[in-house]
């Protein structure tokens, strides 16, 4: 069985020969195939050689081109710092002041440097590996990608000082994040990931109105493509949970602070997908390996049958390949 028909079959609730294994992978990545991390932001062939390399050793279900945030703000005109071997750093908001909204344009992510770069690294993978692997592309949220432009606290206060100012804003980001989605489905997506950081920093009532509605747009139009809709929320998600399963996501992924058997009785057979949870600090960097094995297995158990195996969130640069490989053995074994 292929790794495309083991994921459709998980979300239709069907058994497959093993459970998907979804691990997200960006500085582990880069230095599995030794480059510097510089060159895996800014250059998507070794973007698509790393996702290539990291799906083959470690048994991966996805290839994905998930990098680092600021694709989108360096095309809205952000200064971002790349050391060689570091990661990429905001030199300062372009938001500074809220007038500064009206000096925003809309950019077409097919003429912007990065975004027109992840687009390739799609093109690339989609071209390489066939049909059988589905491949992942990324945007960010519209309320993340107001928090790049503007800063965090900045926004913090701005969604209680000027509402109708942040709406403006995410109205003009989110026009740029579908049509960056829509772009990467053309050349080759099968799924669209979406980050929204941000969105577990706020409260429920916030999360409705600051990042909900514009998530649902933005998978409104990747299901229009014909593509697949992944959520990314980092952080504790649990009083959200029930308001990101209206987001349109096909597969939700829920940090290790979520109860995954909460989540799953919540979602059941009709809901998203529920991708996670384990620990990828605490298990994954610093476990043995008989300790990822009984991680990734009670997450499976606890996650019911459409739980796709993956840590909470990215696999942390250093990790023991033998943890990995415990991962993809306990799968195998799952019954």
């Amino acid at each position: 069985m292929n790794s495309r028909d083991r994921l459709t079959r998980l979300l239709h609730a069907d058994p497959a020969d093993r459970p998907p294994n979804f691990d997200i992978m960006m500085a582990f990545a880069a230095h599995h195939v030794g480059h510097p991390l510089s060159r895996y932001y800014l250059d998507y062939r070794v973007l698509a050689e790393a996702a290539l390399a990291v799906k083959e050793d470690f048994e991966l279900d996805i290839l994905q081109t998930i990098s680092d945030p600021y694709r989108e703000g360096a095309d809205f005109g952000l200064e971002v710092d790349f050391p060689e071997d570091g990661l990429p750093l905001r030199k300062a908001p372009i938001l500074v002041e809220p007038g500064d909204l009206c000096k925003l344009k809309p950019v077409d992510p097919a003429r912007g440097r990065r975004m027109s770069d992840r687009i390739e690294a799609v093109r690339t993978l989609r071209e390489k590996a066939g049909t059988e692997v589905p491949v992942m592309g990324w945007v960010e949220g519209a309320l993340a990608e107001a928090n790049v432009l503007r800063g965090d606290s900045a926004l913090m206060l701005d969604l209680y000082d000027r509402p109708e100012w942040v709406k403006e804003c995410l109205e003009l980001v989110v026009g740029v994040e579908i049509a960056f989605a829509r772009l990467q489905v053309e050349a080759g997506a099968d799924i669209i990931g979406l980050g929204d950081a941000i969105a577990s920093q706020i409260s429920p009532a916030m999360y409705e109105e600051f990042a909900l509605p514009y998530e649902q747009r933005i998978f409104k139009a990747v299901h229009e493509m014909g593509a697949l809709a992944r959520l990314h929320i980092c952080g504790n998600t649990s009083r959200i949970l029930e308001p990101m399963s209206r987001s349109g996501a096909d597969i939700i992924d829920l940090d290790w602070m979520v109860d995954l058997r909460v989540a799953a009785q919540l979602y059941g057979d009709e809901g998203p997908a529920i991708c996670g949870n384990f620990d990828p600090v605490r298990v994954m960097l610093r476990g043995t390996p008989e300790q990822v094995r009984k991680a990734v297995l009670e997450c499976l158990v606890q996650g019911g049958r459409r739980c796709i195996s993956a840590a909470g969130c990215e696999i942390p640069d250093n990790t023991p390949h033998e943890n990995l490989r415990a991962q993809s053995q306990a799968l195998r074994d799952f019954q």
